[in-house]
């Protein structure tokens, strides 16, 4: 690998101190670099330069790398994720181990650990909207007011029962460390292909999560609020892009046909890294 896109998010990274560090390593190894900078204020670079670089570095926290795994996805292109962030179960190396980690990205001396993505698709009075492919989750949870909501869940077409609380999360096995673990779902280990069904703040006593099969399609119908008025919900894709939805609305979850290629460099275990990142 020769040319580097580098993504940074300034809010982990203000005087782009770090990013000129890696900038002016790889240009010394004989490397090219592109710039990317995310200020968190809707004025983004968009990630074009994506396609003529072979690595796409992420400097900050998960959710700066699931951005950047959302924008190319279809890409094909090797993530490398540099911790400047706090648990950062996605990145691979941390600023002080970064030039060691470029070397042997630069020497070809790493592994490529593909992860599944969703795809969710909203039915909405007859109009169908497509969010961008999800590495995370996709999450649907109350929107404006506190009440409950009601969340009829189907698999393959089949009804499979209904939620009562503050909402629902679908996750990979990579989103599993995420909102899923926060809400008392099973962590899995990130290679795994499996589809995870996690209630939020479920108003039963007996409702836990559920695991599907990858190939499952699962679809979520908005049920009406108390006195059968319409309630508002929000889904969202990775916590970051978001879709309003309203009662009769039908959001459809599958997996994605696009997956991110994320660099391994580590020699430990998935429970190793586990067991220090929980501590």
């Amino acid at each position: 690998m020769k040319t580097f896109l580098i993504v940074t998010n300034m809010v982990k990274d203000p005087g782009l101190n770090l990013t000129e560090e890696i900038d002016n390593y790889i240009v010394s190894k004989g490397g090219k670099v592109l710039r990317a900078v995310r200020n968190g204020d809707g004025e983004d670079d968009h990630l074009e330069g994506c396609k003529d670089a072979d690595c796409v570095i992420v400097i900050g926290g998960d959710g700066s790398i699931l951005q950047a795994a959302r924008e190319i996805a279809g890409s094909g292109k090797p993530i490398l994720g540099v911790n400047a962030g706090t648990l950062g179960f996605l990145a691979e190396t941390d600023p002080k181990d970064v030039r060691t980690a470029i070397d042997r990205v630069m020497s070809g001396d790493y592994e490529i650990r593909n992860r599944m993505m969703l795809n969710a698709s909203i039915n909405s009075n007859g109009g169908v909207v497509q969010m961008s492919p999800a590495l995370n989750d996709i999450v649907i949870s109350r929107y404006g007011t506190i009440q409950i909501i009601n969340l009829s869940v189907y698999v393959n077409g089949e009804f499979l029962f209904t939620y009562s609380g503050d909402g629902i999360i679908i996750a990979t096995p990579t989103g599993s460390t995420g909102y899923n673990l926060s809400a008392g779902g099973p962590i899995v280990q990130p290679e795994a292909n499996l589809i995870l069904l996690t209630p939020i703040c479920a108003h039963t006593l007996n409702t836990r999560s559920i695991v599907l099969s990858d190939s499952d399609k699962i679809e979520v119908e908005i049920g009406m609020g108390r006195n059968g008025g319409s309630v508002t919900l929000e889904a969202s894709a990775d916590g970051s892009e978001t879709c309003v939805m309203h009662s009769g609305d039908r959001i459809t979850i599958t997996r994605s046909q696009n997956t991110s290629a994320i660099i391994k460099l580590s020699n430990a275990s998935f429970l190793q890294t586990l067991n220090k990142k929980l501590k």
